[in-house]
């Protein structure tokens, strides 16, 4: 097994809340040399691609780091229960903020969110079969609303910067490449790509 390319020498939390932990490190390089590393600590979470087979399911919020509002796909974690699957919080956060219950969740893949800075996962799931029910927002959550959108008019929003959020674009691609994989050009009769 080879050496680390980086290994941690000290460590020391500079800010905490309940939704991360800032820490900084300091490092010693293979080279001998030290350095200093700003890390954010972050929970993973759930990122799930509702598509009924023809339209997908969005939402859009007001992200306050940003101060604006942009559609997304539906997203999160589940506070109160760090040691949930994935799957388990995708179905919960699904029902919650667009009131779907999806019949099937396929996992299309774990990115990270921003790992220069941040040890923040998000682990991507498609989900069809595809039942409406009553949304059930949280309250960091308020003035949420849900829409649903053909590709054609996704890439639209993408190109006006209404989807800006770098995971939602990632998930499309994720999401094509599975189409490709396992339904060729077509899911569902719907074109994937334009």
């Amino acid at each position: 097994m080879s050496e680390p390319e980086l290994r941690r020498v000290d460590s020391r939390v500079v800010y905490r809340n309940r939704w991360m932990t800032v820490r900084e490190d300091r490092v010693r390089r293979i080279s001998g040399e030290d350095g200093l590393f700003g890390i954010v600590d972050k929970p993973d979470f759930s990122l799930i691609v509702p598509f009924d087979g023809e339209r997908f399911h969005l939402v859009q919020q007001y992200r306050y780091p940003v101060d604006g509002r942009f559609w997304e796909f539906p997203q999160g974690s589940l506070e109160g229960e760090p040691d949930a699957s994935p799957e388990a919080v995708a179905t919960v956060e699904l029902q919650q903020e667009t009131g779907i219950i999806a019949g099937k969740l396929e996992p299309l893949g774990k990115l990270f969110q921003a790992y220069g800075y941040s040890n923040q996962g998000v682990h991507v799931f498609l989900a069809t079969g595809l039942q409406e029910g009553e949304a059930n927002p949280e309250a960091e959550e308020h003035g949420m609303i849900n829409g649903s959108f053909s590709r054609r008019e996704c890439e639209a929003l993408i190109d006006e910067g209404s989807i800006a959020d770098l995971a939602t674009l990632a998930a499309f691609h994720l999401f094509d490449r599975h189409a490709r994989r396992w339904g060729g050009d077509n899911v569902a009769g719907m074109q994937t790509s334009l």
